[in-house]
């Protein structure tokens, strides 16, 4: 029988398990079977470097786990050799897990989920495909940008129709100005037809 001490460790170990869970965007279990020490030192340097935390769990201690965290349907599992590999990013821990499975013919993935949803071993592999997250946000920026550069244009466009349109209003009122300056010497004109209204125009004013 486990000692009192024995499962105080398993409960503390189930309850920052089940925190873990809930906390991560995605998580991936995989069967790891057959993989060498210099292999899984390899595989856990690549997920370190991704930003993804991977650890061997025996499967009564993640099934209880997954239940805390209400992740249901993992129980065809857990069974067999089995390591959790979590993450906050969507894609990182599936990328790297499903190109090493490729590779291997006894490294297997399971299952995974994603926020908060339990996923086949397929689902991971669609996810594995698609663009990593900076990849997506490049995408996204791109999809926003293109209405903003519309805008800019429009708005730029507009700025410009505005300023050729203001000495064109000015225009208007000079040219009807100059009928009314000349008609007063209209007498006049016989005898200075060019300078008259010239030397009148300050006058006027």
């Amino acid at each position: 029988m486990a000692s009192a001490k024995v499962l105080q460790e398993k409960e503390a170990f189930v309850s920052a398990l089940t925190e873990k869970l809930n906390g991560a965007t995605t998580g991936v279990i995989v069967s790891y079977s057959g993989i060498t020490v210099a292999e899984d030192t390899a595989l856990r340097r690549q997920l370190r470097e991704a930003g993804v935390e991977y650890v061997v769990v025996k499967n009564t201690l993640l099934k209880r786990a997954a239940e805390a965290a209400n992740l249901n349907g993992l129980d065809d599992a857990l069974h067999g050799s089995t390591a959790l590999a979590i993450c906050d990013d969507y894609t990182a821990a599936a990328k790297v897990l499903s190109k090493y499975a490729e590779g291997s013919k006894t490294f297997k993935i399971k299952a995974g989920f994603m926020d908060g949803e339990v996923i086949g071993a397929d689902k991971v592999d669609e996810l594995a495909k698609l663009p990593s997250k900076e990849g997506l946000l490049s995408m996204l920026l791109s999809v926003l940008n293109g209405p903003i550069r519309g805008l800019a244009v429009a708005l730029n466009a507009i700025a410009e129709k505005g300023e050729e349109a203001a000495p064109a209003e000015e225009a208007a009122p000079a040219e009807e100005a100059a009928p009314a300056e000349e008609a007063a010497p209209a007498e006049e004109a016989v005898e200075a037809p060019a300078e008259a209204p010239a030397e009148e125009a300050p006058a006027a004013e």
